[in-house]
């Protein structure tokens, strides 16, 4: 069993629910993200979504694309972040996914990403850009590595494609909330719900919901039909806000921790 499957069965067997951030690598440098991926462990993350950063990152907002706009002025590529996570490796357990677009991914060579991210430490990657039918030799890949291959499903999926999906993921799935880019919003899709009931009629995987989650209320109430909540944008606009100041890693741990119901908000 690999960790990401681990983690949601010992939550299961608590009956509670998971929260998922998201970060990303090099914002506002490889040392801070080091720190952070430490301290998100600590507060409680059940896995931490590591973002690649991107040049053309259609999916996102604003707020996670001046993230990859700021990690892209350092000069390093996958193999710091993976040496990074290595490094991490040693100090946490808490599962890790690359979360990322196709492209960067391609011109690593797709072999040798899914071994050097398995030795690595990585549990899986989730692909934002890439489809189901097209990602049969890049699923094939990462499991002959041992790593989870994570799927989006939307409001707007089609039952077959909910089917397809169920089949061909594994970890968990992520549930977008709604139709569009990465973003705070004030409320959370009534959408999400219907999404993972329909999901749950193909797949007994978990299933994580994201996308405009920002506030502890949001969280509390996306639990009680998800098994687990996804938050980026918040955290990632926190860590613009402090980023020059004293101590950010446990700033953003203490944001984060907030974010989450008192029970579960430390491990």
């Amino acid at each position: 069993m690999g960790r990401i499957s681990a983690a949601f069965d010992t939550l299961r067997s608590r009956g509670e629910k998971g929260f998922i951030p998201f970060i990303t690598a090099g914002d506002p440098d490889l040392a801070t993200t080091e720190e952070l991926l430490i301290e998100l462990a600590q507060v409680g993350a059940t896995v931490i979504e590591l973002g690649v950063p991107f040049s053309d990152p259609m999916a996102d907002g604003p707020v996670i694309q001046r993230a990859s706009e700021r990690a892209l002025k350092h000069d390093f590529g996958l193999d710091e972040i993976l040496a990074m996570v290595s490094r991490v490796r040693d100090r946490i357990a808490t599962p890790i996914i690359l979360f990322s677009y196709f492209n960067p991914l391609l011109q690593y060579g797709i072999e040798r990403l899914a071994k050097q991210a398995a030795s690595s430490g990585i549990d899986g990657v989730l692909v934002t850009d890439l489809t189901p039918e097209e990602g049969a030799s890049f699923e094939s890949a990462l499991r002959a590595s041992g790593l989870d291959m994570i799927y989006l499903v939307a409001p707007t999926s089609t039952d077959a494609r909910l089917e397809l999906i169920a089949k061909q993921a594994s970890g968990f799935i992520y549930a977008v909330s709604r139709a569009g880019v990465t973003g705070t919003r004030e409320n959370v899709s009534a959408e999400a719900e219907k999404l993972v009931n329909r999901l749950r009629q193909y797949s007994s995987l978990p299933v994580a919901v994201g996308f405009g989650i920002s506030t502890r209320d949001q969280v509390v109430d996306v639990q009680k039909y998800a098994d687990a909540v996804v938050v980026g944008s918040a955290i990632v606009q926190e860590l613009e806000r402090v980023t020059g100041e004293k101590d950010i890693a446990k700033r953003i741990g203490e944001f984060s921790g907030n974010l989450l119901p008192a029970k579960s908000s430390r491990a």
